[in-house]
């Protein structure tokens, strides 16, 4: 099989994807400019990835999307609005710091002007909410990556400035926030970093407005492994965060051991192709 990028080329955002995967590392012995790939090959601690690109291509089918939500209320254009003006009045003159601890590391969708590690405490990623749409579908779920109360997750602060912050969160608003059950999924956390303690915007923070799953290891690597819709695979959203986290010397042991049983999964559902390459 050909080499395929770390995000795969049929997604869009693809240059932040690639900025992302191009971050200078600290702390690892990388140097500044080490590519995401170079930073797998090297991995010190653990070993690489069991899921690779082209096992993730595997999973791969064309979904056609279904459509809106009908058992959801959608956001309104004043919705969106009033919503942004209000996370605006609560920064006040500062700036505005985003939490990222999943897609939002390898696409953003906005531009900003620092990017740092970060520690939320009381927080763990688990991969719990239920999807039917966007990368699942009805006949095969897939599964969402949430933050759940316990524990710590490491993860990165990106911070926009001035005139710029508006955009940024109407942008992040319209991603993440596309129906009004979904308004108590987002919340400002405080984040440590080594620069200092920063206060930032975090979604899909907290169990609410949405289906949890809270299952075995095991049985969620199965969903994930199947799981595919309209915007992409399970196991491309795994692998892409499990590589951008490492990309920044952070890593999850929950997503380490999921991303190991997913590519085991694979490797048993496509036994065929993976032989014939």
């Amino acid at each position: 099989m050909s080499d395929i990028p770390m995000t795969l080329p049929d997604r869009p955002d693809q240059n932040q994807s690639r900025q992302a995967a191009s971050v200078a590392l600290d702390g690892r012995g990388d140097k500044p400019g080490a590519t995401l790939r170079t930073r797998l090959r090297r991995s010190a601690a653990g070993g690489e990835m069991a899921l690779t690109a082209e096992l993730v291509a595997l999973c791969h089918r064309e979904v056609p999307d279904p459509g809106p939500d009908l058992t959801r209320t959608p956001m309104q254009e004043d919705d969106f609005s009033a919503l942004t003006a209000t996370l605006l009045a609560e920064l006040g003159d500062a700036p505005l710091w985003v939490f990222a601890y999943g897609s939002l590391i390898w696409k953003p969708e906005f531009t900003s002007q620092e990017r740092r590690r970060a520690t939320a405490f009381g927080w763990h990623r688990a991969f719990t909410m239920k999807l039917d749409r966007f990368r699942g579908s009805e006949d095969h779920p897939g599964l969402m990556m949430v933050l759940e109360p316990g524990g710590r997750c490491d993860g990165v602060v990106f911070r926009i400035d001035g005139a710029e912050r508006e955009a940024a969160i109407d942008r992040l608003l319209r991603r993440e926030v596309t129906s009004i059950e979904y308004l108590s999924s987002f919340r400002w956390l405080t984040t440590r970093t080594d620069a200092g303690r920063v206060r930032a915007l975090c979604f899909w923070c907290g169990t609410a407005g949405h289906e949890s799953l809270h299952l075995p290891p095991e049985e969620s690597a199965a969903m994930l492994a199947r799981a595919c819709g309209h915007a992409g695979s399970g196991a491309e959203y795994l692998f892409n965060t499990v590589a951008h986290l490492d990309a920044f010397g952070i890593r999850d042991r929950r997503l380490w051991r999921l991303q190991k049983l997913v590519a085991d999964e694979i490797r048993k559902l496509y036994p065929t192709r993976i032989s014939a390459e």
